[in-house]
């Protein structure tokens, strides 16, 4: 299945059906005043190479699973992406849609977002993101076809094809993700290098002079060059077949190319980010043999020859749908795991893979209760696929019942990243937009920062791909302050669509978990303790559903003590002295404020009630807290390297100190109404 269509275009069509793909991408940009024409009109004939002689996909099916899947790493060069959509006859773009390239609400975004058009597999722009997206789909398919495929039948059989620039490959994550590619070996991957010699400053020379094809070598790619990568549309089809043949390394092909190919600044910087202007599309029209003075046009035997290639691509769906059905016959257990877990949904009874646990099970370090309840739900749920950034023993994130990913293990179900936090990230997200795996990775929270850029894609394009972080706090201790995260928590909180979750015991651990299960769309981050946590008499997994809760509750209380993680044991110390004082006190846990922040006001008020002054705790910054607590307990410096304990006296995150600050506020407001941050404004 994995073979290519069988028909192609004459080839007295190509190249027109090339300079219509170019000069349809310069006039979207020219249209818009803005964006990039340099990389489209230089990667044309690749784009065409792919879409029209190699790729299976089908535009009238697009989610259909066996599909090749295409990555444009270089997203700033997006018009190409849109042109071959529209000209290959997915239902969008429209004409209309590049005619609207980068206005407001359009489908045609300044760069490609998964979520807004079908035959987008990953959101693309910042470089480096998309080839390593690509490692992650590759690998997917691998894994994939390791669990489901028989002899005799291949139902999972699929190639990722990538094109990028000389910025991807500047990037780190490209070159973590690049060395992942080669260690396990994915033959289908097959990358073709936009080799121009241009970025925005200028030649490449300024800052890039290495010899990039020695260096994928060393990583273990087979690499191949296209000298003219212009107008030898052979040489980039043969080079092409012979990655195809490379079954045992990853393909770099090298194609060398001009940017902006046929425009009167082609092989300069001034058509990398910028439209080309009137007078040049209009050469460029008349260099390629159109109109100049028209737009946006599509010649009819162009727009036939291009949509052929959706024709095809539905013979081959069509023949894969006869090969699934044979298979279902032979496998229907193994045909109905494979459908569940394609169309994203969870097996039946999984909540009761939960464990749940009680204070006679002691204290319980929550990175340790993780290991518990990711290895119960592993067992329960295959989807799960997961890793760490060379952390495995820390982190507790290995799969007891499987074994690891290799080459020759691709039903493996655990990954060993080394310590490549950003590309881990990455490759996860690609496993996410591959479909059929939940994806997790791990490292120390601190250690997110070299992950950020991904994982904002990951909530960005509604992936569900699991953060587990470790070593949350100071509490880590001895590694100081270099290890110790105090503005991560407050950095990841600040990221749309992406859920922090800092349970306080091993309870709240197995909630955190089942809230991240069923948000299907968002991206999830456990923050998770080296230092034991006993385990609270009033938390709950359901409890944690809704963000926070009264895990010590109290009637008209004139004190709520709020905080997550570590250090809501020490405010339900502090809160028992406080009662004991006559001060009637509720403790709140609030191991997440994102679902917190959904709930209905009703909810909120009666977690924060009103009359009640609330301080709240946590070991790290207390930026972000004001809008829960009037005061707030946390850091406001970096941390330091001691045994933890001592760390928690030497800034004052005790139950000693919260009850003394506790008695200041309640007292601060003995004359004055105490101002409810819950009887807020909105629409």
């Amino acid at each position: 299945m994995a073979e290519p269509p069988s028909k192609k275009i004459k080839a007295d069509m190509e190249e027109k059906c090339i300079n219509t793909i170019r000069i349809l991408s310069a006039d979207t940009v020219e249209k818009a005043k803005s964006g990039h024409p340099g990389a489209p009109m230089g990667c044309a004939p690749m784009a065409y190479s792919l879409f029209c002689k190699f790729m299976n996909y089908n535009p009238k099916n697009p989610s259909w699973y066996n599909r090749d899947r295409f990555v444009l790493s270089n997203g700033h060069g997006c018009a190409l992406l849109y042109s071959m959509l529209h000209l290959t006859g997915y239902a969008r773009p429209t004409l209309d849609d590049l005619k609207n390239f980068r206005q407001l609400d359009s489908v045609t975004a300044g760069h490609p977002e998964n979520i807004l058009l079908d035959g987008i597999e990953v959101s693309t722009g910042p470089l480096g993101q998309g080839i390593s997206n690509g490692v992650g789909l590759a690998l997917a398919e691998t894994h994939l076809a390791a669990q489901f495929n028989t002899p005799d039948h291949k139902i999972v059989d699929n190639y990722t094809y990538v094109i990028c620039g000389d910025g991807c490959l500047q990037e780190g994550v490209s070159c973590e993700a690049s060395s992942l590619a080669g260690h396990w070996k994915l033959g289908k991957l097959i990358v073709l290098y936009d080799d121009n010699n241009i970025q925005i400053d200028g030649s490449t020379d300024l800052a890039f002079t290495e010899d990039v094809g020695k260096r994928y070598e060393s990583y273990g790619w087979q690499v191949l060059t296209v000298e003219n990568g212009n107008t030898d549309f052979d040489a980039i089809e043969k080079a092409i077949i012979e990655a195809r043949a490379c079954t045992d390394k990853p393909t770099m092909i090298k194609v060398k190319t001009w940017i902006g190919f046929g425009s009167s600044k082609e092989n300069t910087a001034k058509v990398h980010g910028s439209p080309l202007g009137a007078d040049d599309i209009k050469k460029a029209k008349e260099r390629f043999g159109f109109n100049p003075e028209e737009s946006f046009v599509v010649p009819e035997d162009v727009k036939s020859a291009m949509l052929s290639c959706a024709e095809k691509g539905a013979e081959t769906e069509e023949k894969w749908n006869k090969l699934f059905e044979e298979y279902k016959s032979a496998n229907p257990e193994k045909a109905a795991e494979f459908e569940r877990r394609m169309q994203g949904k969870l097996p039946e009874g999984w909540e009761s893979a939960l464990p749940s646990f009680t204070p006679a099970d002691g204290a319980i370090a929550s990175r340790n209760s993780s290991g518990k309840v990711l290895n119960a739900l592993a067992d329960t749920i295959p989807d799960l696929v997961g890793g760490s950034a060379d952390l495995s023993p820390s982190n507790k994130t290995e799969i007891k019942s499987s074994h690891d990913y290799q080459h020759d293990s691709t039903d493996g179900r655990y990954l060993r990243y080394g310590v490549r936090e950003h590309a881990m990230s990455a490759i996860c997200n690609g496993m996410a937009a591959y479909g059929g795996i939940i994806p997790y990775c791990a490292t120390f929270l601190n250690f997110a920062g070299y992950a950020l850029g991904a994982i904002r894609l990951s909530a960005l394009s509604d992936f569900q791909v699991w953060y587990v972080m470790t070593h949350d706090s100071i509490g880590l201790g001895e590694d100081g302050p270099t290890h110790q995260p105090i503005g991560m928590l407050l950095s990841c909180r600040s990221i749309p669509n992406f859920y922090v979750f800092r349970p306080a015991d091993a309870n709240e651990v197995a909630g955190s978990y089942k809230a991240a299960l069923n948000l299907r769309k968002s991206p999830s981050l456990f923050a998770l303790s080296r230092q034991n946590l006993p385990c609270l008499a009033g938390s709950s997994i359901d409890a944690v559903q809704k963000g926070a809760y009264q895990v010590v509750p109290a009637e008209s209380p004139k004190l709520v003590l709020c905080g997550t993680g570590s250090e809501v044991s020490i405010l339900v110390d502090a809160a028992e002295e406080l009662n004991k004082a006559g001060i009637t006190t509720a403790v709140v846990s609030m191991p997440c404020w994102e679902l917190f922040d959904k709930q209905p006001i009703e909810y909120k008020q009666s977690v924060f009630p009103e009359g009640a002054a609330v301080l709240s705790l946590e070991a790290g910054s207390t930026e972000g807290w004001s809008k829960y607590s009037h005061y707030q307990l946390g850091l406001t410096t970096f941390g330091k390297s001691a045994p933890y304990k001592q760390l928690y006296e030497y800034f004052g995150l005790t139950a000693e100190n919260v009850v003394a600050k506790g008695k200041g506020l309640v007292a601060h407001f003995e004359n004055k109404a105490v101002p409810w941050l819950m009887d807020n404004f909105s629409f």
